[in-house]
């Protein structure tokens, strides 16, 4: 487990190629993506450093629907935290093993062999073991801290995805819209999710865009390294790199 404040306030978790956002604001804490399973022993870890529980995680936004974003927000939902998410992305929430991915899975690790760590490090971090919300919310009604974070819609990888701007840290948490590292692959930099996971390869090219506009220095992605080069730029390098 690794654990980085990457802009003031904003500390990442990261454990099996996944990385999910602790974010301090005005009246408590947001969680943004919720990793797998084992990510609970980290958060409380942090939270402890922090000199905060789990009871202070008020809300959980979700970038997406799918089970690697969702491990803990379902102990957290049961906790009091509201959980967030796109309205194309409520069924696989609630059944996060329900989704189409635009090409089928099971060739990747034979195709890209670089993906079987990130991959097995999923698994044992509970992949296959994720539970679906009870009750989320979907952000076409207002977040209460809105002026502390724009919801930017950026579908393709699933069909409600979602970028998050905080604009008073000059950051963009991309979710799977755009990530610095492909798990279904191995390959790093800037680029969009192989369609092992990606539902709509097509749609998710021209999310890019929006991405770019939000002029965000900071690129806080779903799975791998922060990009501190600009929003602009990672999404062009995305763009130029394909969709496996």
């Amino acid at each position: 487990m690794d654990t980085l404040e990457v802009a003031p306030g904003v500390h990442a978790l990261t454990r099996a190629s996944t990385v999910c956002y602790v974010v301090e604001i005005d009246d408590g804490l947001l969680m943004v993506d919720a990793g797998l399973p084992g990510f609970w022993t980290d958060l409380v870890a942090l939270l402890r450093r922090l000199g905060r529980t789990p009871r202070d995680v008020s809300h959980v936004l979700l970038t997406h629907g799918h089970f690697d974003h969702l491990g803990v927000a379902r102990r957290l939902e049961k906790l009091g935290a509201v959980v967030w998410v796109g309205g194309g992305d409520l069924r696989i929430a609630r059944h996060p093993y329900r989704y189409v991915p635009g090409r089928a899975r099971l060739a990747y690790p034979f195709q890209h062999p670089g993906s079987l760590p990130h991959l097995a490090a999923m698994a044992r971090a509970g992949a296959f073991w994720v539970g679906g919300l009870d009750a989320p919310r979907t952000y076409d009604d207002e977040l209460p801290f809105a002026a502390q974070v724009r919801v930017v819609p950026t579908p393709g990888h699933t069909d409600g995805h979602v970028a998050l701007v905080l604009p008073d840290r000059d950051a963009v948490l991309t979710g799977d819209a755009l990530v610095t590292l492909d798990p279904y692959t191995g390959r790093r930099g800037p680029r969009i999710v192989a369609r092992a996971g990606t539902h709509d390869a097509g749609r998710a090219r021209q999310s890019l865009a929006a991405l770019a506009d939000t002029g965000a220095r900071l690129v806080l992605p779903g799975h791998g390294e922060v990009w501190r080069d600009g929003a602009e730029a990672a999404a062009l390098r995305a763009a130029e790199a394909g969709v496996a």
